[in-house]
């Protein structure tokens, strides 16, 4: 059983990711609404952003199959939360791109943030499975958009 301190922090932690992604490295100009790509290419990346991708994924990967059967458990699901808010928090500590890149990014991290908090069970038990898939689907819109050598999408379940 967790401890409510841990529990208190989780809950704590998980909605101020998603504001200080959005507000993180926030120049002032207006974030975009929709993912686009840079004139045509693929926007830059870092290290440090293609590791938090490349972990996400892979916790992704691992989770969507249970998930999608039905068989995750609270606990699958908890956890998956926990690794994804992580990276994220990792991204947006270590992360420098052009403002421009930074912006389309903005628009991934508010999906990942978004399947965190449904796959955590914040908006009802039923949409836990729906969050793992937007997470996916975020990674995925990711390797669409964004330079990482060797990116394969997210397998989605058929």
């Amino acid at each position: 059983m967790k401890s409510p301190i841990a529990l208190l922090l989780a809950l704590a932690l998980s909605s101020p990711l998603a504001a200080l992604a959005a507000d993180a490295h926030d120049h002032g100009k207006p974030v975009p609404h929709k993912l686009t790509l840079n004139a045509g290419k693929k926007w830059g990346t870092d290290e440090a952003l293609r590791k938090a991708m490349a972990a996400i994924h892979a916790s992704a990967s691992q989770t969507l199959p249970t998930a999608h059967s039905g068989k995750a458990t609270a606990a699958d699901y908890e956890a998956f939360g926990k690794e994804v808010t992580a990276q994220v928090g990792y991204m947006v500590e270590n992360c420098k791109l052009d403002p421009q890149a930074d912006a389309q990014l903005h628009l991934i991290v508010a999906d990942l943030m978004n399947g965190v908090e449904m796959a955590e069970g914040k908006h009802g038990e039923k949409k836990r499975a729906t969050g793992v898939v937007k997470v996916a689907q975020a990674a995925n819109a990711y390797g669409k958009h964004f330079d990482h050598a060797g990116w394969q999408a997210v397998k989605m379940p058929h």
